[in-house]
C-alpha cells in the first residue's frame, strides 16, 4: 500500500511558530501609532481599552466554564483581552519601557500557550505516522505471504503435471514392450492406460 508523500513548504513550516511574535508586535506597533496621534495620557481611550479587555477575559472565561466549554473560542478571548490591554498600555503610557515588558511578558505566554498545542499537535502526527507504519508493514507481510503460497501452489502443481507426464510416458513406453500386460498394471493398483494408447502402440 503506497501513501502519499506530501511535502510542505517552509513557510508553512515556520508560520505557526512565528505566529504569536507577530501578533504581539503587531498589537505593540499599533498602540505605539495610537500613541502618536492622541492617545497618550487619554482617560477616554485608557478605559475603552479597559472595558473591553475586561469584555474579551469575560467571554473567554464564560466559554471555558462548564463541562462542554471550548478551548479554542476560550483561548481566542484571553489572547484578544491581553491584546486589547497590551494595545491600552501601549498607547496611553509615554514611554517605550513599560510597553516592551508587557511585549516581553505578552509574548512569553503566546508561546507558553502555544507550545502546548503544539506538543499535542505532534503527539498526534507521531502516532498517526507510527500506526501508518505498522498498517503497511502488515500490508507489505500480507502480500509478501500470499505471493510465498501462490508460488508454492503453482510449484505443486507444475510437479504434479510433471509428473503425470512422466508416468503416461513410462506407460506409454512400457505398453510397447513385448509381453505388456495391462491387466497385470490394473492389479497393482496402477493407473490403467487408455485403450486407445495400447491399440496405437500395437
Amino acid at each position: 500500500m503506497n501513501e502519499p508523500l506530501i511535502q510542505r513548504h517552509w513557510l508553512t513550516l515556520a508560520a505557526p511558530k512565528v505566529a504569536p511574535a507577530l501578533a504581539t508586535s503587531t498589537v505593540l506597533i499599533l498602540g505605539r501609532i495610537w500613541n502618536a496621534n492622541g492617545a497618550e495620557h487619554s482617560v477616554g481611550n485608557a478605559a475603552l481599552m479597559v472595558v473591553l479587555a475586561a469584555g474579551a477575559a469575560s467571554a473567554g472565561a464564560f466559554a471555558s466554564a462548564g463541562r462542554a466549554g471550548d478551548p479554542v473560542i476560550a483561548g481566542t478571548a484571553f489572547a484578544a483581552s491581553g491584546g486589547l490591554a497590551l494595545a491600552g498600555v501601549a498607547g496611553y503610557a509615554d514611554g517605550l519601557p513599560l510597553p516592551l515588558l508587557l511585549w516581553v511578558l505578552a509574548t512569553a505566554t503566546a508561546y507558553g500557550i502555544a507550545a502546548r498545542y503544539w506538543r499535542t499537535d505532534r503527539r498526534d502526527t507521531v502516532a498517526y505516522e507510527r500506526q501508518t507504519t505498522v498498517r503497511r508493514e502488515e500490508h507489505g507481510h500480507v502480500e509478501r505471504v500470499e505471493a510465498l503460497r501462490a508460488g508454492a501452489q503453482i510449484e505443486v502443481a507444475r510437479s504434479g503435471a510433471a509428473y503425470a507426464e512422466q508416468l503416461a510416458m513410462a506407460l506409454i513406453s512400457r505398453a510397447a514392450l513385448p509381453g505388456f500386460n495391462p491387466q497385470a498394471l490394473t492389479d497393482a493398483g496402477l493407473p490403467e492406460l487408455p485403450p486407445g494408447n495400447i491399440t496405437k502402440e500395437h
